[in-house]
């Protein structure tokens, strides 16, 4: 059986990022893939908590997929995970609703990964960014896997959209049709990583 697979997209300026742009246009034409516009759905930040938490159990992997907007998300995926994870239904003592479910981000930098280092201009990994994503994942019994991660969006060309695109898609169709290997794609940083390996 595929997975079957939510994509949580939470871009503010949608419009004008040639990053995400590529990756949205390269998402697999499939009936296991679902791809939810947060700012499409909800412009004025009004989320129906019950329609999202309805659409998380009908998908086997969650993914936030989300320009990094200071070493965080959007303001309007930040509200959803405060409303739509609810105590009792999420997490909690009665809170197992998504046990066992994969989350995973999709990001774009503007910044190159150099930067992304003890000793680069943003002094952070991304994964170390990303902790409080992953501990709210594993509140929630949750697996929580590497990142997708597109660097240096604000200088790429569109043969570098074109081949993060590319990546994309094929990651979408490994996660709707092949079982993951936690523990050697727990050896990677990046999923984009891993998934070399497997195409290389």
């Amino acid at each position: 059986m595929p997975n079957k697979i939510l994509i949580l997209f939470a871009h503010p300026l949608f419009e004008k990022s040639n990053a995400n742009n590529a990756l949205v246009s390269n998402i697999p034409d499939s009936p296991n893939i679902t791809f939810h516009d947060l700012y499409q759905e909800y412009p004025n930040f009004d989320i129906d908590i019950k329609r999202e938490q309805e659409l998380l159990l009908l998908h086997d992997i969650v993914i936030w997929h989300h320009p990094m907007y200071w070493y965080s998300c959007p303001p309007l995926l930040k509200q959803w995970i405060d409303l739509v994870l609810e105590h009792g239904w999420a997490y909690g003592r009665e809170g197992f609703a998504l046990k066992d479910k994969l989350l995973l981000q999709a990001i774009t930098t503007g910044g190159k990964k150099e930067n992304y280092c003890s000793t680069g201009r943003d002094r952070f990994t991304i994964l170390q960014l990303l902790e409080p994503f992953c501990q709210t994942a594993k509140v929630c019994n949750m697996t929580y896997l590497p990142p997708f991660v597109v660097h240096g969006t604000h200088s790429m060309d569109q043969d570098g959209y074109d081949d993060h695109g590319k990546q994309y898609n094929l990651m979408l169709e490994y996660l709707e049709n092949k079982e993951i290997d936690l523990a050697e794609l727990a050896q990677h940083d990046y999923f984009n990583n891993w998934m070399a390996t497997k195409i290389g």
